[in-house]
């Protein structure tokens, strides 16, 4: 798929990246949450441009990798019995407000379980089945609304199309405000 794991950089301070090649035209830079810098790039440009190209961005990657850096440590570390209260709390608070919403948007799902997934804080199957992450019972209640409603915004549209949002937001006007909110302190 790409060239993983190459190095660029002067002696005293290298970027590592991982080149990601395809039929785009351009380069472009994304760092990960983890603060992983990916280039994707044409796939028969030369590593010399590639190289040129993350030196010419090397202060903004510097600064979007330190935003990952904080946000990491802005989101607390739970004990393992904290954990478990926290599963506890997201099964019996979660499950009432997606039968609550569940109602208000006349969709139904088969079941709910509760994870502590790296990535996600909720999904939909296509069977219906929902899942979502412990953690939301560390964010603020709307936050936990929005991810909820999401979810089974996806039993209705199965992709993140704009009558799904008009599903989200006929449920919650003010929804971006929650995804912002996540985009800024929601890194799992």
């Amino acid at each position: 798929m790409g060239d993983h794991g190459a190095h660029c950089g002067g002696v005293s301070s290298q970027i590592e990246y991982k080149i990601i090649r395809s039929s785009r035209r351009t380069l472009a830079i994304q760092i990960t949450r983890a603060g992983e810098v990916v280039v994707r790039a044409p796939k028969k440009m030369a590593m010399a441009r590639i190289r040129e190209f993350v030196e010419i961005h090397r202060d903004w990657i510097e600064k979007k990798q330190q935003e990952a850096k904080r946000k990491e440590e802005e989101f607390p570390q739970c004990s393992p019995r904290e954990e478990a209260y926290y599963r506890e709390q997201a099964a019996r608070v979660l499950r009432e407000r997606a039968a609550y919403f569940a109602d208000q948007m006349g969709v139904t799902y088969a079941r709910i379980t509760i994870r502590g997934q790296k990535t996600r804080w909720g999904s939909c199957s296509s069977r219906g089945n929902l899942s979502f992450n412990w953690k939301l019972m560390l964010c603020p209640q709307e936050v936990q609304d929005y991810v909820v409603v999401h979810e089974l915004a996806h039993l209705k549209e199965m992709n993140h199309s704009p009558a799904f949002y008009r599903e989200v937001e006929k449920v919650l006007p003010d929804y971006r405000r929650q995804i912002q909110w996540l985009r800024v302190y929601g890194k799992l």
